[in-house]
């Protein structure tokens, strides 16, 4: 199917941009919906006003699961880039959807890399494109709310003075990663928290952005647990 769709997606893509942008993404959200669907998982979406419908943001997520990608990206009202690890890069079909899809693989392992990779990310929000990172690094295994922030993460709101919208995920481990490898039902709840606008903030405020928005998300996540 891939093998059909590249080359017209590449053919409407040299007459309009924003029109090949606005197929690919019913695309994606189309499969992506049928995925959740097939999975028999139940979503429960909580302050999605929170999102700006008229500019691009960067959407700062927790992660627990593969599924994130697929529960957040159906929601998103604009063409979102999301940041995946390096090791993406060897699937190539699904490469070639990532970046028409403006994904950006980021290798933490290298910090020059790592730095072109989140100012290829300000150069797509410039271009009215939001972008969705995981600033865990990886997916949370462990028994604490959130890993540490990579405060590299944040660079891109700084860079950009777009608004930070700060995503909480509860409960997509157990569609997944708490039974590998079956896929089970499994009731999720994603939390968008009101934007933080870093164009208002002070450099001294900027500083401590990825502290301020892990303590915001860290609360949300812990008050939807208990």
């Amino acid at each position: 199917m891939s093998l059909i769709v590249q080359p017209i997606m590449l053919l409407i893509g040299l007459f309009s941009r924003d029109a090949r942008d606005k197929i690919s993404l019913a695309i994606v959200n189309h499969g992506f919906k049928v995925a959740i669907f097939m999975s028999g998982v139940k979503v429960t979406v909580n302050g999605e006003e929170n999102v700006p419908k008229d500019e691009p943001v960067l959407y700062i997520l927790n992660h627990h699961s593969i599924f994130d990608i697929v529960l957040t990206y159906v929601r998103v009202p604009r063409p979102t880039g999301y940041v995946a690890k390096k090791e993406m890069g060897k699937y190539l079909t699904l490469t070639w959807w990532m970046k028409l899809l403006y994904c950006v693989l980021l290798d933490r392992s290298d910090v020059r890399k790592g730095m072109q990779a989140i100012n290829h990310c300000a150069e797509l929000i410039n271009k009215g494109v939001s972008i969705a990172i995981f600033p865990e690094g990886t997916r949370n295994k462990t028994d604490v709310p959130l890993l540490e922030f990579h405060k590299g993460s944040f660079k891109i709101a700084e860079k950009t003075g777009c608004k930070i919208v700060p995503v909480v995920l509860t409960n997509t481990s157990s569609i997944f990663e708490d039974h590998l490898p079956f896929i089970k039902a499994a009731k999720v709840t994603i939390d968008y928290l009101p934007p933080i606008d870093t164009a208002a903030m002070s450099r001294e405020e900027k500083r401590s952005l990825a502290d301020m928005v892990h303590s915001i998300m860290e609360e949300a996540y812990l008050a939807r647990l208990s």
